[in-house]
C-alpha cells in the first residue's frame, strides 16, 4: 500500500486525487492534507481518510475545522509554514503538489529534500525555481512525475529517451474560449466569459492561464526542465478537440502523440502508478466511432504570452520566477475586476521588460525575485485602475 499526501486536496486536482485513491482503496492510504480556507470540504476528507497531519491557511480556519470534525489522533498545523508538515509527513512516499501558484513553492521543495517522490501538478514551481529544483531531486534520487495533462503525455511518449534525439516537445493547447474571438473585442471580456473554459473544469486562475494562455507559455518553461530539452525545441499547437496531449518529434522524423480522455484522473492514476500501469474505472476512449482531429498555428500576436515564455527561457536566472509572479498578480487583478481581461499580458510584459535576470540558484534568490515583481505587479495594476 504506498502512502500519499496531498497539498492543495480541496482544490480540482486534489479532489480528482482523492477519486483516484477510492478506486484503488487497496492500494493507497491517504496521510496528509493540505488546505487553504475550504474547510467544509477538508472536514469531509478528514472524516474519511483520517490521515496523520492536517493543514490549513489560517488559525480561523483550524478553529472552524476543529468544530466540523474530530481531531483527536491528527496532527495539525496552520499558517504559512503548515503545508511543509504535510509535505515531509514521516508515513508519505509521494506528495502530490497540487496547491495553485507560488504558494507551493516551499513545501515541494521540502518534500523532495525529504527524499519523497512528487507528482507535480504545480507547474508554477518549476517555473519559478526550476533551476534548484532539478538539482535537489537529483541529488536526492527522487522522482518529479507529472500530473499536467500535456507532461504526462510527453513523459509517456519520452520513456527515457535521451534529450538529444528529441527534435521537438509539442504542447497541445485547447486555444481556450477566445481562439476565435476578434483580438479587437478582447479588452471587453468579461469575468465570466473567461472563466467559461470549453473543455476542461478547472480552478479559476488556471481558467484564466488558459483564456491567456499563459498556462502554455509556463508549460514550455516546465518542459524544459522536466525533460532537458532546450526552450528553442518546445512549442505550442492548437487543437481544439483536447484529444491529443502532446507529441514528441524525434531526430529520425517519427512523432509520438499521446491521445486520452479529458479526465484529470487518468494522468494522476498514471503518476500515483507509476511505473506500473493500472486498469482504469473510467470508460475508454470509442476509437471506433468517427471523430476529427485539427491542429493550427497559436497568434503570437493575440496570445503573447508564449513569446514572453521563450524571452524568459533565453535570458535564464529570476526571469521566469518575474514572469509567472507578475501573471499571478495580474489574474488576481483581474478576477477582482479592476483591470480588463488584456491587462493581465500588459502588466506582465512591462514588469518583465523592466527586470534585469538575476541569479535564481538558491530559494532567498527565487523568493526575492518573486516579491519584487509582485510589488511592481501591483503598481502596474493600480496605475491601470487609475487611468
Amino acid at each position: 500500500m504506498k502512502s500519499i499526501a496531498i497539498l492543495g486536496s480541496t482544490g480540482s486536482i486534489g479532489e480528482s486525487t482523492l477519486s483516484v485513491v477510492r478506486s484503488f482503496k487497496d492500494r493507497f492510504r491517504v496521510v496528509g492534507l493540505a488546505a487553504g480556507a475550504n474547510v467544509e470540504r477538508l472536514a469531509a476528507q478528514v472524516v474519511e481518510f483520517r490521515p496523520e497531519v492536517v493543514s490549513v491557511g489560517t488559525p480561523e480556519a483550524l478553529d472552524s475545522l476543529a468544530q466540523l470534525v474530530d481531531l483527536s489522533g491528527i496532527r495539525v498545523a496552520c499558517g504559512e509554514k503548515a503545508m511543509v508538515d504535510v509535505a515531509t509527513v514521516k508515513q508519505a512516499e509521494i506528495v502530490v503538489a497540487a496547491a495553485v501558484g507560488a504558494v507551493g513553492l516551499v513545501p515541494t521543495l521540502a518534500a523532495i529534500q525529504a527524499g519523497k517522490d512528487v507528482a507535480l501538478a504545480n507547474k508554477e514551481t518549476l517555473v519559478i525555481a526550476g533551476e534548484l529544483m532539478t538539482r535537489e531531486q537529483r541529488t536526492r534520487g527522487t522522482r518529479l512525475l507529472p500530473i499536467d495533462s500535456e507532461h504526462c503525455a510527453l513523459h509517456q511518449c519520452l520513456q527515457s529517451r535521451e534529450p538529444e534525439s528529441v527534435r521537438k516537445l509539442w504542447l497541445t493547447a485547447s486555444g481556450g474560449p477566445f481562439r476565435t474571438r476578434e483580438a479587437g473585442t478582447f479588452a471587453a471580456i468579461t469575468i465570466e466569459e473567461a472563466l467559461n473554459h470549453p473543455t476542461w473544469r478547472m480552478g479559476r486562475k488556471i481558467t484564466i492561464d488558459s483564456a491567456t494562455l499563459m498556462n502554455k507559455a509556463l508549460e514550455i518553461i516546465e518542459a524544459h526542465w522536466l525533460f532537458g530539452v532546450p526552450g528553442d525545441r518546445i512549442d505550442v499547437v492548437v487543437h481544439p478537440q483536447s484529444v491529443v496531449h502532446s507529441m514528441v518529434e524525434f531526430k529520425d522524423g517519427t512523432v509520438l502523440a499521446q491521445l486520452g480522455r479529458t479526465d484529470m484522473r487518468i494522468p494522476i492514476q498514471y503518476a500515483l502508478s507509476y511505473p506500473e500501469t493500472w486498469t482504469t474505472p473510467l470508460d475508454p476512449m470509442d476509437l471506433a466511432k468517427a471523430f476529427s482531429l485539427t491542429f493550427e498555428p497559436p497568434d503570437h500576436a493575440r496570445f503573447p504570452s508564449l513569446t514572453l515564455a521563450h524571452r524568459a527561457l533565453r535570458e535564464g536566472g529570476s526571469a521566469a520566477a518575474v514572469m509567472n509572479a507578475a501573471n499571478e498578480v495580474a489574474v488576481e487583478c483581474f478576477l477582482e475586476g479592476r483591470i480588463p481581461f488584456t491587462g493581465i499580458t500588459d502588466v506582465v510584459s512591462d514588469v518583465v521588460s523592466r527586470h534585469t535576470p538575476s541569479s535564481a540558484a538558491t530559494l532567498e534568490d527565487v523568493l526575492d525575485a518573486d516579491r519584487s515583481a509582485r510589488e511592481r505587479a501591483r503598481s502596474a495594476c493600480a496605475a491601470m485602475t487609475r487611468s
